[in-house]
């Protein structure tokens, strides 16, 4: 005869049921829930108002559309798909009906907050993605609502905030308040940071001497921007050509591939000093390579001056004809012999490659010698003009004729001497004239800079403005919100309301710092330009002295000759 075994009580087996006797504990096959706790489970089916999880519980746990998303008004099936696994965090463990309430988007909300926390305090970027364009600016995604200042998505304000819609961006938190729900992102920090790397990149890489490919980026009245791959350079226009350059637009555009040479680089400040004409040929070359003195060569008149004429054999090289060595005549203005823009040809009677000058003579020039061949190849100015220097108008025996000999040796050795001062004299004129037109640059450049922060301040106070009137919109809207008894967006458009309220004030702040950094920028304008004005009559004042010089070796010439 057989014997029934009986059960034996034992937790988590068997339990106590209501008639005493012991039945199979059921309950305790499932894992053990509590609410606010973040569950795993898998989607099974996808209605138009719910969404059923399987997380290996008792029953199926009910997702309500409200609590899928951040976002309102969303469609079920956009946010989740059959056989998806998704987090999901218990909100009820059993409502009225007797129904396992879950939220996806709670429990996402936690875990977000918990890599935005951690982000906000090690300083790294999180990713998010545009879900709303308002007035301004962005709400992203990142798990909770963060908002995007306009004045923060890029390094330059950006006129159209719709082109990020949809977009996936990383920011930098900056302005976290876990209680109000409130995240303030800036993706401008980020570009920033990318750029410093990059510029700090180029830096280390770059040494003095070096020279690169870029592309020109902007063209202005002082010289030209090359793009170097992520970090512009200036080339100076005093270093754009070997010969006179009136405007850089004359041989560069925007867009334009160049070779430059890295000639500075201020790492302190990050900048770059770069030449264009240093990976030209050097024209100083060609002429101590061709020419010598007492050669014959053509040249185009450039400037003509009290004591003389200056003539450019060369682009980029150029000569001072004197007045002396203008006619076989006495010259008592260089203008009744040349102009400006006269081909001629020239006597080399000095070639100082150290200070790179040259003396050249227009007189000795004998009446039918041929010049030179260009040293660069260039098409001839053409031949000599008629200067009227022929017997004809000047007859054999005249007294300006030269003695046989050194053509120089009746000069007074004061005349040459006075000469020779006022062409120091007029070097110096004309430093001090570069010096005061690099003045009024940097006074130009700060100006520019101060008209430019003080943009910034107007955009900034324009921001606040907006900033501020979205604010009192937010504020409206929750309280129209709680009038109709949706306190949750109630309290998520007050907290919002507060947020960009902050961030207004925030931005009124910013634009006043802004406004007097401008203030800054425009005094130190006014100084650049009164030093620039100071060269610049400096200049006019050693030039008068350079022609009073150059009259009185003149006139010691003339008294030299006339005894």
């Amino acid at each position: 005869m057989s014997t029934m075994e009986i059960p034996v009580l034992e937790d988590g087996v068997w339990i106590v049921g209501p008639d005493g006797e012991l039945i199979p504990d059921y309950d305790a096959t499932f894992p053990t829930i509590n609410e606010g706790e973040v569950v795993h489970g898998t989607v099974v089916r996808v209605d138009k108002d719910e969404v059923l999880v399987d997380i290996g519980y008792k029953s199926e746990g009910v997702i309500p559309v409200s609590e899928l998303s951040i976002r309102r008004s969303v469609n079920p099936a956009d946010e989740v798909s059959l056989g998806e696994e998704i987090d999901a965090l218990v909100m009820t463990k059993e409502d009225a009906e007797g129904r396992l309430i879950l939220s996806k988007k709670r429990a996402r909300f936690e875990l977000a907050w918990k890599a935005i926390e951690a982000a906000a305090e090690s300083g790294e970027a999180v990713n998010g993605r545009v879900i709303e364009v308002v007035k301004g600016g962005l709400i992203l995604d990142l798990g909770v609502r963060g908002f995007l200042p306009a004045s923060l998505v890029d390094i330059r304000r950006v006129q159209d905030l719709d082109e990020f819609t949809g977009k996936e961006l990383r920011c930098k938190v900056i302005e976290l308040n876990r209680s109000r729900n409130n995240v303030v992102l800036s993706r401008r920090a980020v570009l920033e940071d990318e750029r410093k790397e990059m510029r700090q990149g180029i830096l280390d890489r770059l040494n003095p001497g070096d020279v690169v490919d870029g592309q020109i980026s902007n063209i202005v009245d002082f010289g030209a921007f090359v793009d170097l791959d992520g970090m512009d350079g200036l080339i100076h226009i005093s270093e754009l050509s070997w010969s006179h350059v009136n405007h850089p637009s004359e041989i560069l555009e925007i867009g334009q591939t160049v070779q430059v040479k890295v000639l500075d680089i201020d790492r302190e400040r990050q900048r770059i000093s770069l030449g264009l004409k240093q990976t030209q040929s050097d024209p100083w070359q060609q002429v101590l390579e061709h020419y010598h003195e007492e050669d014959v060569v053509e040249g185009r008149v450039t400037k003509v001056v009290t004591f003389g004429a200056f003539v450019e054999i060369l682009p980029g090289v150029e000569g001072l004809v004197h007045i002396s060595e203008l006619a076989q005549h006495h010259v008592e203005n260089p203008r009744e012999v040349v102009s400006q823009g006269d081909p001629v040809n020239v006597l080399i009677l000095e070639i100082d490659g150290d200070r790179r000058r040259l003396s050249l003579s227009l007189k000795r020039v004998e009446e039918g010698a041929e010049p030179l061949p260009r040293a660069d190849g260039g098409e001839s100015v053409h031949l000599t003009p008629n200067l009227r220097l022929s017997e004809e108008a000047f007859p054999a025996g005249s007294p300006s004729e030269p003695t046989e000999g050194d053509p120089m040796s009746d000069i007074n050795p004061e005349a040459v001497e006075l000469a020779d001062e006022a062409l120091a004299l007029d070097d110096d004129a004309q430093e001090l004239a570069v010096d005061a037109v690099l003045a009024e640059e940097v006074a130009i450049e700060l100006a520019d800079e101060a008209v430019a922060v003080e943009s910034v301040a107007v955009e900034l106070a324009e921001e606040a403005i907006v900033a501020d009137a979205v604010a009192q919109e937010l504020a409206v809207e929750a309280l129209e919100a709680d009038a109709a008894g949706d306190t949750e967006a109630a309290v998520e458009l007050a907290e919002e309301a507060a947020a960009v309220e902050e961030l207004a004030v925030e931005l009124a702040e910013e634009a006043v710092a802004v406004e007097s950094v401008a203030v800054e920028l425009a005094e130190e304008a006014i100084v650049a330009d009164a030093v620039a004005h100071e060269l610049a009559e400096e200049a006019v004042a050693e030039e008068i002295v350079a022609e009073e010089l150059a009259e009185e070796a003149i006139a010691l010439a003339d008294e030299d000759s006339a005894a």
